[in-house]
This record gives C-alpha cells, sequence and structure tokens, in this order.
C-alpha cells in the first residue's frame, strides 16, 4: 500500500480534529499513563519508519527540540508532511498464522530500527486518527527467577505441526510462557480433535524426542524451539497411530517434510533451522539430539575429546560462539569435569540455585566425550535463559553480551561465600595504591569467591580528578574482561568554532573527535564536554553557508553528510533559549552598492556582499525594543573592539554619506574588552548596557532571511513584530571596520583539513596495544555523565584514567567492533593485530609491589563474527588443550586449521592464558 501524496492529504487533513502539537500532547499522555507494564498488557507493533515521520511531524521529543532548536518563521513547529496510513505490512511475514488472525512477523526485526511498541491506547488512537494497519499485537510477559522483569514477547515461538496420519503441516503461534496444556488444547481446537484422543511428541530434528505429558510445564520449560516441529499422533483403540514410516518408539529414520526454507542470517544469526532444514552455510541438514545421534554433514568430519560441535537452534550461532571458547579453557573444563557439585550455592538469591552450573557442566561432558560429533544445547540454552531472560527468545544476539551473564551466572552458582558480610566501603584519602587495592580486593573476595572469580577476574584501577578543586578519588574495580576501543577507524576529527551568546569571550575554534558513524548528537555532546558547557548553557550548532546560517535541526543527521571542507560553528547560549527570542546578526559592506527602491515593500535592495560568520545571542520574550537591540549588539561586539576611540572620532563619515549618530559616545579600551580579554566566565550575562558606553560605526536595518531587502532601524520604530528569530543587518564601511577585528569572523577553519605530503607513508598497523593504550587514555567525562566531588559537593565534569592493576590467569579482550546510535548502527570490520604467542602486558600493569608473576599470555581461543549488521555469522577458532592444534568451530561443523590463519578482521572477542614459564624468546617486540 502506498503513501498517499500531500494532495490526497488534503480532504484528510481538514477533518483532523488535532493539531500536530494536540497530537503530540494526547499521545505523550497516554504514554506516561501506561509506563508500569504488567504481565498480561497487550502493546502493539508499529513499523517504526511510520513513526519516525509521525514523530518529526509532531516534533514529539522535546529535548532533542530543546538543544536543537526549530527556527521556523512563525515560532510553530516547522512544517513536516503529515504521515499517511499506518503501514505495517512490511513487516509481516508471507506464513500463515493457523487459526488465528494475528500475524506473525518477519524474521530478525529490531527496535527501534524496525518496528515500536506502543500501548494497546496509544495504538488505537493513532488507528483513530490514520487508520491502515494490520494490527499486531503482543503480550507482555514476566522472567527471570530472582527478581521478575517484563518484556514484550515480540516474537513468539513458531512451532510446525504435523499430523502423523497424512503428512500435513500447520503454522501455530503462541506465547513460550503458555503451558503445555495451553497447546494441546489449541491443536484440538484447531484440528477439531478430542484432547484424550491425540498425543504431542517433541519432534527436534525430525526426531521424536520426548512425549509432551507435563502439562503445567511451560513451552519453555519443555524446550520447544523456535521453528520447531511438533508431532501429532491419534490414537486408535488406545494405540497411538502412525503412518511417518517409523515405530512407535521413533528409532526408525522419519521422512522428512520438504518445503521451502528461509534464509535468516543477521549479526548474531548465521544459518538457522528453518521448517527442518539448516539454511545459509553449506547445505548440510543436521538430525541430531543433545544425546548425540546420527549426523548428516558433508563437511569434513573431526572426531576426539573436545571436538564436538553444536548445534544452531535458530539464531543461536553466537552462543555456540562463546560456549566453544570456554569450553577450551583449560581451568573452566579441568573443574568441570571433576566433582564440583560440593561448591553449588542454593542459598544464593542472585543465582539459579546450581542450575545454570549443572547444565554447563553437562553440556561440557557431553562435548568432551569421544566419539560425538554434535551437540544440541537445548537444556542449556533454557536453563541461560531464566537467569537472564533477554536471551529467552531466538533473536540475534552478541557473544560477548552472552559471555558476560553466562560468566556472571556460573559465578553466582557457585559461590563459596553463603552469607555475604555487608562492608563499608573508605575512601583512599591519599594513602599509598597498594594499600587500597589490596583492600578493595579483599573486600570483593569476602562476597565473591568462586572458580569465575579464581580464574577470570582482575582488578583496574579508576582515578578521577575534579577539575575544579583539584579533588583526587581513586578506586579500585574488579574486571572480569576488558572491552577495547579501535582507535581512529572509530572517530572523526572536526573543527568547531564556538561563538559567546552574550559577548563574555572571542570565538576560539575546538577540536574534537566524534564516531565516524554518529550523528549530530554525537557532536553536540563531544563539543559540550571540550568546552565545559555549564548545565545553565546550551549549545546551537550551525553551518555557515555563503556568510548565513544553516542551522542544525536533526540531532540525527549522520555526520557523513557534513563534509570536510565546510565551516560550522556552534552559538553558545542559555540552557532555555528556546524559550527566548534570537537575534542574528549579519554583517554587510555597503560602499560602493547598487541599489533601487521598492515602493511596495518600503525596502532598499543592495546588491551587497556579506561579510563574516553571523553572531547570534538572544533577548527576553518582552525586550523587543530599540534598545534592547542596540544593547545586544554592543555586548556581542565587545570582544572585537580592537581601537579606542575619543568621543569625538565618532563623528566619522563613510564613502556613502554616513554618519554614526550624535549620541554615540566612544567606549573606552580599559583591557576589560579587549580581544585578548577571552578568559571571562562565559556564562550568559544581563543584556542590559548603558548606550552612553556605546559606539556604532554602522547603520542597523532589520533583515529578512537571506539578508537581502532591509529596512534601516532608528527609535522611532518603537516595538518590534513578536517572531522567534529577529534578523538584522550591520552595515559596515571600510572606515567602521578599522574599530573592530573581523578576523575571527572571517577566518573560520574546515571542519577538517586534510595535510598532504609529497611522500605517502604506509598508515600505521592498528594493534592490540593501541588499542589497550586507547583504552586508558585520560579523558573527560561527558556532561550527562557527571561526578559527585567530595570536595566541591557539586557534580562536576572530571577527568578519568584507568589503569590495569591486577590481570587474571584467563584475560578475556573484547575488541568493540559495534557502534549504536538510536537509529544507526555499524560495524567496524577493521583488522587488529594481535600476537598469538608472547602478549607482553608488563609495561601496562600499575602494580610493582605485587609477587613476581607472569604478565606475558599466549593466544588461545577466538570468537569471530563474519559479516556486517544485517546479515553475518559467528564461528570460533580454538586450540586443544593439550597440543599445539588449532580448530574452527562453525556450529555443528568442526575442521582443522592452521595457527597462522586465525589472524583475521573477524576477530571479535581473544582469550589468552597466562603462560606458566618465562620464556624471553617468547616476549613480543612490539
Amino acid at each position: 500500500m502506498t503513501i498517499p501524496n500531500s494532495e490526497g492529504l488534503l480532504s484528510l487533513e481538514s477533518c483532523l480534529p488535532c493539531t500536530p502539537e494536540e497530537e503530540r500532547e494526547k499521545i505523550k499522555e497516554l504514554t506516561r499513563d501506561s509506563d508500569n507494564l504488567k504481565e498480561g498488557d497487550t502493546l502493539y507493533v508499529i513499523s517504526a519508519r511510520w513513526w519516525r515521520n509521525w514523530e518529526e511531524y509532531v516534533k514529539f521529543d522535546e529535548t532533542e527540540v530543546s538543544i536543537l532548536s526549530n527556527h521556523s518563521s512563525n515560532g510553530a513547529l516547522q512544517n513536516h508532511c503529515r504521515p499517511g496510513q499506518i503501514e505495517n505490512s512490511e513487516l509481516v511475514s508471507d506464513e500463515l498464522n493457523e487459526g488465528s488472525n494475528i500475524p506473525i512477523l518477519c524474521k530478525n526485526l529490531q527496535e527501534g530500527l524496525d518496528y515500536h511498541l506502543v500501548h494497546q491506547r496509544v495504538w488505537k488512537m493513532l488507528q483513530e486518527w490514520y487508520k491502515g494497519g494490520p494490527e499486531i499485537p503482543r503480550k507482555v510477559i514476566s522472567e527471570g527467577i530472582n527478581s521478575k522483569s517484563f518484556r514484550v514477547e515480540v516474537y513468539p515461538l513458531i512451532l510446525k505441526l504435523i499430523v502423523a496420519r497424512d503428512n500435513s503441516q500447520r503454522i501455530i503461534m503462541m506465547s513460550r510462557k503458555a503451558s503445555v496444556k495451553d497447546l494441546y488444547n489449541e491443536v484440538c481446537k484447531l484440528l477439531k480433535l478430542d484432547q484424550a484422543e491425540v498425543s504431542l511428541w517433541d519432534y527436534f530434528n525430525s526426531k521424536k524426542n520426548a512425549l509432551l505429558d507435563n502439562c503445567n510445564y511451560t513451552l519453555e520449560e519443555a524446550q520447544l524451539q523456535m521453528d520447531q516441529e511438533i508431532l501429532l499422533e491419534r490414537k486408535v483403540d488406545g494405540f497411538l497411530s502412525s503412518s511417518l514410516g517409523m515405530d512407535l518408539t521413533g528409532n526408525s529414520l522419519a521422512l522428512v517434510p520438504v518445503y521451502s526454507s528461509r534464509l535468516s542470517t543477521t549479526i548474531a544469526g548465521g544459518p538457522t533451522f528453518s521448517n527442518g532444514f539448516s539454511t545459509g552455510f553449506g547445505s548440510s541438514f543436521l538430525r541430531d539430539t543433545e544425546d548425540g545421534d546420527d549426523v548428516l554433514s558433508n563437511g569434513a568430519k573431526v572426531d576426539g575429546p573436545g571436538l564436538s560441535g553444536l548445534q544452531n537452534l535458530g539464531n543461536t550461532c553466537f552462543m555456540n560462539s562463546a560456549i566453544q571458547c570456554l569450553a577450551h579453557t583449560s581451568p573452566l573444563v579441568e573443574y568441570f569435569l571433576q566433582d564440583y557439585t560440593g561448591e553449588i550455592n542454593t542459598r544464593n538469591p542472585l543465582g539459579m540455585q546450581g542450575e545454570l552450573a549443572l547444565s554447563f557442566g553437562d553440556l561440557l561432558r557431553k562435548l568432551w566425550s569421544s566419539g560425538r560429533t554434535s551437540v544440541a544445547p537445548r537444556t542449556f540454552k533454557t536453563k541461560l535463559a531464566r537467569f537472564a531472560p533477554q536471551f529467552s527468545g531466538y533473536n540475534q544476539h552478541d557473544s560477548q553480551e552472552l559471555l558476560a551473564f553466562l560468566l556472571d551466572g556460573l559465578h553466582e552458582d557457585l559461590n563459596r561465600v553463603k552469607n555475604k558480610p555487608y562492608i563499608e566501603v573508605k575512601d583512599s584519602d591519599g594513602r599509598l595504591d597498594e594499600e587500597v587495592a589490596n583492600e578493595c580486593w579483599q573486600n570483593h573476595k569476602a562476597r565473591n569467591d568462586s572458580i569465575i572469580v579464581d580464574v577470570c577476574q582482575g582488578q583496574y584501577k579508576s582515578t578521577l580528578v575534579c577539575p575544579v578543586c583539584s579533588k583526587v578519588s581513586v578506586t579500585f574495580d574488579p574486571f572480569m574482561y576488558l572491552s577495547l576501543p579501535l582507535p581512529s577507524t572509530l572517530t572523526r576529527s572536526m573543527n568547531i568554532t564556538v561563538f559567546s551568546g552574550d559577548g563574555s569571550f572571542l570565538p576560539a575554534p575546538f577540536t574534537v573527535a566524534v564516531p565516524k558513524n554518529g550523528c549530530c548528537r554525537d557532536l553536540l555532546q563531544a563539543l559540550s564536554t571540550a568546552c565545559s558547557l555549564k548545565r545553565s548553557e546550551s549549545l546551537l550548532i550551525a553551518e555557515i553557508m555563503d556568510n548565513r546560517i544553516r542551522y542544525l535541526e536533526n540531532l540525527f543527521e549522520p555526520l557523513s553528510n557534513l563534509k570536510d571542507e565546510e565551516h560550522f560553528v556552534a552559538y553558545r547560549l542559555p540552557a532555555n533559549h528556546e524559550k527566548l527570542v534570537k537575534l542574528e546578526i549579519g554583517h554587510v559592506n555597503v560602499d560602493r552598492p547598487f541599489e533601487f527602491s521598492s515602493i511596495e515593500f518600503q525596502y532598499n535592495v543592495h546588491r551587497l556582499k556579506l561579510i563574516g560568520a553571523p553572531l547570534v545571542t538572544c533577548l527576553e520574550r518582552d525586550s523587543r525594543k530599540w534598545s534592547d537591540i542596540r544593547a545586544a549588539i554592543a555586548n556581542v561586539l565587545r570582544p572585537f573592539l580592537c581601537k579606542k576611540a575619543s568621543p569625538k572620532s565618532d563623528k566619522m563619515s563613510d564613502d556613502n554619506g554616513y554618519e554614526p549618530s550624535l549620541d554615540s559616545i566612544a567606549l573606552a579600551d580599559n583591557g576589560d574588552n579587549a580581544p585578548c580579554s577571552s578568559g571571562q566566565d562565559p556564562s550568559i550575562s544581563n543584556m542590559e548596557v548603558d548606550r552612553s558606553e556605546v559606539i556604532f560605526p554602522f547603520q542597523i536595518s532589520a533583515a529578512d532571511d537571506k539578508f537581502i531587502r532591509r529596512k534601516p532601524i532608528d527609535r522611532d520604530d518603537g516595538v518590534f513584530a513578536r517572531e522567534p528569530i529577529l534578523k538584522v543587518a550591520l552595515e559596515w564601511s571600510d572606515s567602521g571596520f578599522d574599530l573592530y577585528d573581523f578576523t575571527f569572523l572571517e577566518d573560520l577553519p574546515e571542519a577538517f583539513k586534510s595535510v598532504f605530503t609529497a611522500k605517502k607513508t604506509k598508515q600505521e598497523a592498528l594493534t592490540l596495544f593501541s588499542c589497550l593504550e586507547t583504552f586508558m587514555k585520560e579523558e573527560p567525562l561527558g556532561p550527562y555523565d557527571m561526578w559527585y566531588c567530595p570536595g566541591c559537593k557539586e557534580h562536576r565534569q572530571a577527568t578519568k584514567k584507568l589503569d590495569l592493576w591486577r590481570l587474571p590467569e584467563i584475560l578475556v579482550v573484547h575488541l568493540k567492533r559495534f557502534s549504536y546510535t538510536r537509529y544507526l548502527k555499524n560495524k567496524l570490520d577493521k583488522f587488529v593485530n594481535f600476537p598469538v604467542r608472547g602478549l607482553d602486558l608488563s609495561k601496562y600493569v600499575m602494580n610493582n609491589s605485587a609477587p613476581p608473576q607472569s604478565h606475558l599470555y599466549d593466544l588461545y581461543a577466538v570468537s569471530n563474527h563474519y559479516g556486517g549488521l544485517g546479515g553475518g555469522h559467528y564461528t570460533a577458532y580454538a586450540k586443544l588443550i593439550e597440543g599445539n592444534s588449532w580448530y574452527h568451530f562453525d556450529d555443528s561443523h568442526v575442521s582443522p586449521v592452521s595457527e597462522e590463519s586465525i589472524k583475521t578482521a573477524a576477530a571479535y572477542v581473544l582469550f589468552y592464558r597466562r603462560k606458566k614459564e618465562v620464556d624471553s624468546t617468547d616476549i613480543l617486540v612490539e
């Protein structure tokens, strides 16, 4: 369905009961009333594309509007087109949900990018205004075993029902929180059968695994997977009847239903099982169970302990990759292959009473048993989802994110501390770092003591320094892994000139680093940090084009749209500037003008030359008098005054015969107004000034948007029109320029100036060490992440520095390849050169008083991500614990690989093990 054009909307708009402002306020009111979700609530899926168009139409996010305010000529909302009917058809799959008119969504949609969730009352209101559809209702479910959390089940379970008698198939969509009894009821209702006549089987990978006979189990507890088949058998004279070519025990090979499959590869997906087939990488399809049955595979076959693959259950390659890395972590393998049940903590409210640890240990045993080709980790995934509900579905996820939750869950299940003591954290108070670090580590160990802490946790030093009172705060915190940013490829340098809105300082250029694939909001935040913006202030960013202003109104405009050769400025204004009147001051050179008169508009039109960058300041809503305009202009021009002038010198004339007004008296240069006085407090000050101290060697004229039509102003014009933006032109003659230094307004730097050399140098390689140094680099906190300084008793924009203090036996390094904004997600495929043997971190560890310990590490596993955000796949490289052989784990497929081939641009999470003995030949030289 196409969206109507603007002409087609005229009749619809004319009968609208609400203005855009009224729509916005009504939806905000309904949203506020629906903030507290509870189990069973209904939310609706709506197209993100349509929702964004509606947000722009009504200016929904007032916070963003206040940062980059809307500069419409009449003060109303910017005139965005009204969206057409709600168009959700692009979200809906071609599959039919048997027995229900609730549509099935396309695979791998992402919230915020593809769809948006609104409460039922919001949906009904939007439907009343815009019509369209189809309706896509989804229920709120509760998850978690420790503390209940609620989320919208956007993707309920899709089950393929196979009727054994005639091999017919139907699609059923049910909540994973529905019971097995609910499943029986739904099936019997659909086929008009008596429940006593049927039996349902878990038919995972086209094999009868278990009879679904516990009616109190949820479908999740029954381990039913997304897109899984369930088998219906009818009882004849009390016995099950089947015509699928199998006996009642299900041991014979079943007939495999053949129908089209849909490729489903995403950032976290890889090949998924769809309708019984493995789609994507390779043409093989697996029919295997967690107990390790037959496998059909056309890949290279390897066998032996630790060489078992993991089946993809549907978008679970991210989980398989992380598990294979942990399954080749020698301290954990040794631990879980022994009897560890004595350390299970059944009393820890933060754990799962040992269920997650037992399931993980059972999975490791199967992976390390001989003669097994692949394992289906269904039980483990069910337990993991109960601990971390965000992994309960079959959506795309991140291997590092899963790894973090899994290690945390294993720690809580195996925590040797049964009763955690209360420990009051003490401030460092100038004590030696060694003393504070040891105290913090002992406090941590007193509450957290497990194999995970013993093997995987280290300690880093965090230093905060107050920029006002220089108070230094030092803390020592544990870490499970290091998340390292990728330098240079992650950021782009931009030059922005910051102007004072009240004339308290000269324009100052700033160079900031922003995400290459970020948006204007990232630029605003970086610049706010660089210029130490106060809470009472805000920045208005604009591009200077032909000496005119183009405000960057859309906070989510990609920075890639801003060209290197363009000029950008930021005006430092009060935080509430959107509620004030903006005075935009342009500059024109009126020497040798060509002019003619327009009787109709009473304007003089000059062929003039605009000069310099415009200035912007603010006036109160009721400050629109001639004296207010003059005072504001005088304020913003003060820093540019460069020459003293006596009262008599204001009797100047230019070639046009213009003379300053007789009441203008020269402003004496007492040092406070010289250009070098930029160190003054940049806060917005009182706009009131004594007119007797002001010199005006220019004519002030009211101007139109392009500064073409101008009308001279004098004190008899009274009050200006009530508009949100007033534009005035200062008509300068050459003699007037002698009093002010205009180089600050004319010599604006380009956004980025490339430096060319006669001889091109090879680009410096990106290494693991450069990533680590970027991680440890001192940087200021953002304006929205202020630190409460105990010295000042106020929130300050402190500088933060991280240092490594204590390294663990197993060092997990996460390369931050993915960057996210509201509307933009990006992956960095830059190759990072990382050592396989002899990673030496000695110079990065600050603790020199600890007992001698090796800081040399060898790589033993890598979690890889191939592809981009629209389609990708996770695999793993791992080295066997005994020996130097490396293997490639691609879900069920395991194959040998050379050590030289494991260093690729797909490396995402690196696993290092400390060397037991220091060998000087193994130390990596940078």
